[in-house]
């Protein structure tokens, strides 16, 4: 099969088209044949060497995909070739067919196309996790989701806000910033004219925001703080802008009882991820079939475009995800 192969660990220019064997479906796995996946800043880090896969994975880009059912391994019943499923990936998805557990795979909505059901798992889950079983978000709390224009931040505010939850958000331009208004969040901070904190705190009535959701790291540690009330929660997602805090006081946790916790969704076991699907997937697949929540897309390249599409990526051009359609 064709696949998007990463010829050595570096730029752009290293991504390239090339074959590779097809895969076989074990156990309880359905093969796949996919018709469209997405960006994730993952495949920019693994692209350049920083990021491997965990053990066992695919050593190919892609966290997730949509596409047609075509074989079924043993003990994968309820599945049909010819199904349209999309499903999180481990890797493997910048290619023309992939297996995934049948526990894992979602059937795609009717009123979904292909590239919509792709633009799904990655953010929809990781918010999923973050804001509800991590940050253990509750109707009427007040949660700050960084980076609220990225394809997490556009599922996480709309996740939020179906939970009853109110959101502020930062971004960094205009446009980035009216869609989050759009999709429901009530404060929306361009984080490039100034600090975000005093908008959040005077948006709280000082209080602050119980839970915060963050891609960005060292560089918003201190605001954060600011922006957290008491008992209040941070989720480390990312660390775009670095990982490294030279010097904090720690009684600045205590006093607030903070709590702080780093995760990340691609190392969680097969077992982790088949329940949280499964819990998303009872909750929210009825309210993306109806359009009542629904992925955010910025554009659609054809795969043999990728390296225009992560380019497009790496400026930060997009509001919401980046699709390739493997044609």
């Amino acid at each position: 099969m064709k696949a998007i192969l990463v010829r050595q660990p570096g730029g752009v220019e290293n991504l390239v088209m090339g074959e590779v064997p097809d895969p076989e479906p074990g156990p309880g796995e359905l093969l796949v044949r996919v018709r469209a996946t997405a960006l994730n800043r993952a495949d920019i880090l693994q692209r350049r060497g920083l990021y491997p896969p965990p053990p066992g994975a695919s050593p190919l880009l892609g966290l997730e995909a949509a596409g047609e059912v075509v074989a079924l391994g043993t003990g994968s019943e309820g599945w049909h070739p010819g199904d349209g499923v999309f499903a999180l990936l481990p890797g493997g998805g910048y290619a023309q067919y992939v297996t995934i557990p049948a526990a894992m795979a979602l059937p795609i909505p009717p009123n979904l196309s292909f590239e919509e059901a792709a633009a799904i798992p990655e953010a929809f889950l990781t918010a999923y996790q973050c804001l509800f079983w991590i940050g253990g978000l509750q109707a009427g709390e007040w949660v700050l989701i960084h980076a609220g224009a990225s394809g997490v931040g556009t599922a996480a505010i709309q996740l939020a806000r179906d939970a009853g939850a109110r959101v502020a958000v930062t971004a960094g331009t205009e446009p980035k910033l009216e869609v989050c208004r759009q999709l429901g969040a009530e404060v929306a901070v361009n984080y490039k004219l100034g600090p975000f904190a005093p908008a959040i705190r005077e948006a709280t009535g000082r209080a602050g925001v119980q839970l915060i959701l963050d891609f960005v790291g060292a560089p918003y540690w201190e605001q954060n703080l600011d922006c957290l009330g008491m008992d209040g929660r941070l989720v480390l997602i990312a660390t775009m802008g670095g990982g490294v805090i030279d010097r904090f006081d720690l009684r600045r946790l205590m006093g607030k009882r903070l709590q702080v916790t780093g995760t990340t969704l691609r190392s969680r076991s097969p077992e982790y991820k088949v329940q949280l699907t499964r819990e998303f997937a009872g909750r929210y697949l009825p309210k993306l079939a109806s359009g009542a929540i629904r992925p955010v897309i910025d554009r659609i390249f054809p795969w043999d475009q990728v390296r225009e599409a992560h380019r497009y990526m790496e400026r930060n051009l997009n509001t919401g995800k980046i699709v390739l359609r493997v044609e």
